[in-house]
């Protein structure tokens, strides 16, 4: 696999955790009544988010792939 398809598939991983994390926001917002798994499903849907801006910064920073 060449390295431009490589951070093809790790930016769409990246847009998975974006859409986990607005999926578990959305669940601890409006859908469950418990405190316990509302704290829960955010803390794991703002670890989510801030994972895939990182990896999202170092794929644009790490510039064009020359091949």
């Amino acid at each position: 696999m060449s390295q431009g398809l490589i951070k093809m598939w790790i930016a769409l991983a990246s847009m998975a955790f974006m859409f986990i994390a607005v999926f578990s926001i959305y669940l601890s917002r409006f859908k469950l009544k418990s405190k316990i798994w509302k704290i829960l499903f955010s803390t794991i849907a703002y670890i989510f988010m801030i994972l895939a801006g990182i990896i999202i910064f170092f794929v644009v920073f790490s510039g064009p792939v020359n091949e």
